[in-house]
């Protein structure tokens, strides 16, 4: 199975890109957000997810180990599969899926191309309370992309957002409040800062939707 690949963008095109490995150029499934950030004939690090087909072998690209393991996550929900998976990818942040998720917000999945109102609703619900996903045998530590590339940006911005809501669950569960209460006030106390809280802010936010 191909879990990363490193080399040089030879190709950014709809839906797809093609990155020369050592002379090998593999051609990888991505989302308009992840073909943003690659520049043809510049380095290029994906992540990536193999699916294994009868007929077909298809790798899925995604700029960072976050995205991935949500693209994974998201296809647990029945109905769901790789082409909705990356268009909620594409209009949300793994932070952005995680609040959704937590507060049962059917609406945000709903702006996804191709995800409907039934559909929206049974993935709010089937990940409400459940933890952000981890990635292959990591926690935060997820390898960069490229240094220097666009792709670096995206990925230290996504992967602050998770560390920030992460760590914010975590001091709530180590006072005693349940992970999905947690995650839930979390969520809601993420949505009234404008820009990114601190840490402190963000937990004392939390507190007091719990009502504590």
């Amino acid at each position: 199975m191909i879990g990363m690949l490193s080399g040089v963008c030879l190709m950014a095109g709809t839906g797809e890109a093609i990155i020369d490995c050592g002379g090998i150029g593999y051609l990888v499934q991505c989302g308009s957000k992840t073909l943003g950030n690659l520049q043809e004939g510049t380095p290029a690090r994906l992540h990536v997810e193999t699916l294994v087909r009868e007929q077909s072998i298809t790798l899925y690209g995604f700029a960072t180990e976050e995205a991935r393991a949500w693209f994974v996550r998201l296809q647990s929900v029945q109905g769901v599969g790789p082409k909705a998976a990356l268009a909620i990818l594409d209009i949300l942040s793994p932070g952005e899926i995680m609040s959704a998720a937590a507060l049962e917000d059917k609406t945000a999945f709903a702006r996804a191309s191709g995800v409907g109102p039934k559909l929206a609703t049974r993935i709010a619900i089937e990940l409400s309370g459940k933890p952000a996903p981890t990635g292959r045998g990591f926690q935060a530590a997820f390898t960069p992309p490229v240094s220097g590339t666009p792709g670096e940006a995206t990925r230290n911005e996504g992967l602050s957002d998770m560390r920030l809501r992460n760590d914010a669950v975590s001091a709530l569960e180590n006072l005693g409040i349940g992970q999905s209460d947690a995650l839930r006030a979390v969520a809601k106390a993420y949505s009234t800062f404008a820009d990114d809280p601190d840490l402190d802010n963000l937990i004392k936010t939390a507190l007091k939707e719990l009502g504590t």
